[in-house]
């Protein structure tokens, strides 16, 4: 198949999810204002071809592929989004050095109380637009918090040695907390 012929296929809601993914790392990079990402959502949301969704981001750098390991898995998940919807990792599971999770017009909720943490020190990077990510800590575990509308309610004080989750965020019309209790008591 050639460009051309691709360009004129129907856009499926898998090409259209890959876009918006781009457009708001674009904008969590600075490459985008909010309006420019506002009219590029609508646009990608309305888009019935490949070619729609080409003129959409074609001016931004292309995904760069995910490295697989040699044993063919790739890593357990360093990404969640979640557009004009919840997303919610919680249980036991393994959180990278690296963490990043954008939220549209949504909630997030981020619960390490049973994750498993890869080093001592893992950052997490959070977008909110116009919604609320919910960072869920065990106790005993040292935050750092940075960036505009994040806010931290801990109870207790680490140890010396305890691991670190370093939150950098940046919530515009909502909110990003990081806290050791569900419910404050």
């Amino acid at each position: 198949m050639t460009v051309e012929q691709r360009k004129g296929l129907r856009a499926s809601d898998g090409d259209r999810d890959r876009v918006l993914v781009r457009l708001h790392t674009a904008y969590a990079e600075g490459r985008l204002t909010e309006t420019e990402l506002d009219e590029r959502i609508d646009l990608a949301l309305a888009a019935r071809t490949e070619a729609d969704l080409d003129e959409v981001s074609s001016d931004l750098p292309a995904a760069a592929p995910a490295a697989v390991p040699a044993g063919g898995h790739g890593p357990a998940g360093r990404f969640q989004m979640a557009y004009k919807s919840t997303v919610r990792r919680t249980g036991r599971w393994r959180l990278p050095e690296k963490y990043t999770t954008v939220v549209y017009k949504g909630h997030s909720l981020l619960d390490l109380r049973a994750a498993e943490l890869d080093g001592p020190v893992t950052t997490i990077r959070v977008l909110a637009y116009k919604s609320s990510v919910d960072v869920i800590v065990p106790p005993g575990v040292r935050v750092e918090t940075g960036g505009m509308g994040v806010s931290a309610d801990l109870h207790g004080v680490p140890g010396p040695d305890a691991p670190v989750v370093h939150i950098q965020g940046w919530a515009y019309k909502g909110a990003i907390e990081a806290k050791d209790r569900i419910r404050p008591a």
